[in-house]
Parts: structure tokens; sequence; C-alpha cells
């Protein structure tokens, strides 16, 4: 398998200074879907026996540093394979929620692309991002079917709320794509920290992690520099909608990617202190707004917050 970059930083970090470098940056994005991407059943070896699942794989055990649950003493005193059933169980909630939201934002493109003229370069990007989408939902899909877990995902209410989602590009693209901001960065925040941390052991995770740290970058810096293309031109009304509703948007995502599911909570009867012990500190608040702070970053940039 080709090695997968982990970083398009320079691509994040151009200004889209006019209508012709806005098109030239998705020109790149283009070519680069092409030269660089993964396909989930081609490129990930699952029948190796060093990728295969086991539910008392130590190398699951959660880190004190890295995950909140990790640093209790409640955690830490469990037996080991407790500790590597709860570690695999959260690994692989995260990936269901992962494919449910990509499930969400493919809708969600797929409609914006519907309407979109002749001619515009964001319809062949949409269709490779979505492209590259399915495969990152056949990867998590199949990761969390080799566990053999009862892993829910999304709690069944929320699920029921989130099919709104895919309908917001016909009101507002420009909301659409920091929903889709919401929902990436926490996770590609996540991802990149476990990994430098040297947290993930597993090398079906790390794999799988790399792979989608790769492809999100370009997805990741096409909401960008669309919402830095657009927005500048939007009228006040539809400028203060966005303004209003982002903190909302970017809040529950950021609740939704990296807070404990219920499921595993009553499947392995953590205490309810515990869990406020873990995920009600300062240092867990700390962590939701450090996942989004390159969007709230972006929002300060077009001038949709205040101080």
């Amino acid at each position: 398998m080709t090695k997968a970059p982990t970083d398009l930083a320079e691509e994040v970090r151009e200004q889209v200074k006019d209508r012709k470098s806005y098109f030239g940056v998705i020109d790149r994005l283009n070519k680069a879907s092409v030269e660089k991407h993964w396909e989930a059943y081609a490129d990930i070896p699952w029948d190796d026996p060093d990728y295969r699942l086991e539910p008392d794989d130590p190398r699951f055990i959660l880190d004190k540093e890295a995950d909140p649950l990790g640093r209790t003493e409640w955690y830490r005193s469990q037996p080991p394979e407790i500790q590597a059933r709860i570690g695999l169980w959260r690994v692989a909630t995260a990936m269901k929620i992962g494919l449910q939201f990509e499930n969400l934002l493919k809708r969600g493109l797929l409609n914006y692309a519907y309407w979109l003229p002749n001619g515009r370069p964001e319809f062949r990007y949409v269709l490779h991002e979505t492209t590259e989408e399915c495969h990152h939902a056949m990867m998590f899909q199949e990761f969390v079917n080799r566990t053999k877990l009862p892993i829910r995902g999304m709690p069944r209410s929320l699920t029921t709320v989130a099919q709104i989602a895919p309908w917001i590009p016909l009101v507002s693209t420009e909301l659409f794509f920091i929903f889709v901001l919401g929902g990436e960065d926490p996770i590609d925040y996540t991802q990149r920290r476990w990994l430098k941390s040297g947290h993930v052991k597993h090398p079906l995770e790390e794999t799988i992690m790399k792979i989608h740290i790769a492809e999100e970058a370009r997805h990741i810096s096409f909401a960008r520099h669309y919402l830095k293309h657009r927005v500048p031109n939007l009228t006040k009304p539809r400028r203060a909608l966005i303004a209003g509703l982002s903190p909302l948007i970017l809040g529950l995502m950021a609740r939704i990617m990296l807070s404990p599911p219920g499921p595993m909570v009553k499947h392995f009867d953590i205490p309810k202190d515990v869990v406020r012990e873990a995920y009600g500190d300062g240092r867990h608040a700390d962590d939701l707004s450090d996942s989004v702070g390159k969007v709230r970053d972006l929002l300060a940039e077009l001038g949709l917050i205040g101080p």
C-alpha cells in the first residue's frame, strides 16, 4: 500500500483571493484525489494475521494521557482484558459514528452537486470526495464488524434528528460546510493527536487512521476554501444566520464525536461519578474547545463571531 501522507497544510493555509485562485485550489484538489487515493478492500490487508482483531488485545487499553476515561482510577483498576474491551469499544464506536456522519455528509454533498450548473469544477471534486467517503464508510464498518461487539453509534433520537442535515445545502451551502467541518475537524484533531502520542498501537487501527487523515485533509481544505470564497459575498441576514447557528453546530458535533457512548457506559456498568470525573472536568472541556479551534479561527477570520 502506498504510504499515506499526513497533511496537506499548504492547501489548507492557501488564501483564496479571487475566483481564479479559488478554482485553482479545486483543480489541485481534483488532481490530488486522482493521484493519492485508497480503496477499502484493496489497500488494507484485512486477512493479514497481524491485523486480526481480538477483544482482549492489550494494544487497545486506553492511554491515561490521551483518553479521559483512561485517566480515571476506576478504569485503571479494571482487569487488563476489561480495559482492552472498553478501549476497543471506544475505537469501534468512533468509527461507527464517523461512518454515520459521513453518510449524512455524502447525501448532503450529492444534494449540493445536483444543482450545480454545467462546467463547475466543484462538481467533480464533490464526486471525488463522495467516493472517498464511501471507502471510509466501508473500512469503518468492516472494522466494527470484525470486533463482534454490539456497536450502535449515534443514539436513535439523535440519528432521527440528524436526517435534516443532508437537506441543509438546499437552504444554505455555507451552513452545510460548517456542519461538515464541525464533524470532520474533531475527528481529525483526535486521530492526529493519538497517532502523534503513540496511543494507536494496533496496525489495523493505525492504517485506517492514516488513510482517513490523508483524504480528510482534502475534504477539510475544500470546505474551508469554499467558505472563504462564499461568505464575504453573503447578505447580512444570511451572515447573521450562519453566525447564530455555527456555535450550536460546532458544540453539538464536538460532543457527539468525543463524548462517551451511552451503550458502552451501560454495558460495562461504568459508575456515573466516573463518567463525570472523566468528561466533566476542565481538561475535557479544553479538548472539546481545541477540537474545533481551527473552525472557530476560520469563523473569526470571516467576521462571523465576535470577541
